[in-house]
């Protein structure tokens, strides 16, 4: 067996990252809490620790870069993010664009700029995006991956739209449709596997070769 350079040894223990979920709305249990709960829950099965700030989380102030004051749920936040390998945003499509409520949370992200890895710098960020109806869908999505790489994060290849007319979940967040759970799973399973890649770059060189 040959390894490639920088292809570290299989004796070594793979990293366990750490999968950020944000978003939902102020309703619980909206269709895009449920998805992104579910996701994280099949982050944890490919291998990830998951923690999940949901829409009754997110009324924080509207974000102010010229303050110093930040309330204990943004600076939890704020922490969660500067903790975390991947991120999952989900938001519903209003009037054609994320909710309000996501975009300031998003916001917050500002005050990660001077850190070492400033805003979302090496970490993989996925969404989905829930709508009554497949227009808004679309654009939504194109909006929040125009976003991740504004925050220089690297967009998952798969965006999951779901569209609530057609597709429910039940209360253990697993949806009716067994193609928008498909995709879930291949969101999560690119979170966990990008996550991994990067935290085995900072491996000592010794580990690998």
């Amino acid at each position: 067996m040959f390894l490639t350079i920088n292809q570290c040894s299989s004796t070594e223990p793979r990293p366990r990252p750490f999968v950020l979920g944000i978003g939902g709305t102020t309703r619980p249990n909206s269709t895009s809490e449920s998805a992104l709960r579910r996701a994280l829950s099949l982050a944890e099965e490919a291998g990830a620790t998951t923690e999940m700030f949901p829409g009754q989380l997110l009324s924080l102030p509207l974000y102010n870069p010229n303050s110093l004051y930040r309330t204990n749920e943004a600076e939890a936040l704020i922490d969660a993010l500067r903790r975390s390998d991947a991120v999952i945003f989900a938001s519903p499509a209003y009037h054609g664009s994320i909710s309000g409520l996501v975009k300031n949370a998003i916001d917050y992200i500002e005050d990660m700029r001077e850190d070492n890895r400033p805003y979302l710098a090496d970490r993989a960020v996925g969404a989905i995006i829930s709508a009554y109806g497949d227009q808004a869908i679309g654009s939504t999505l194109s909006t929040m991956r125009n976003i991740t790489h504004s925050l220089r994060g690297w967009p998952l290849p798969i965006g999951v739209g779901i569209n609530a007319l057609r597709c429910t979940f039940d209360e253990d967040c697993e949806p009716s449709d067994a193609h928008v759970d498909s995709q879930l799973r291949i969101m999560a399973q690119q979170a966990v596997r990008f996550a991994q890649m990067i935290a085995s770059q900072r491996l000592s060189p010794s580990s690998c070769i």
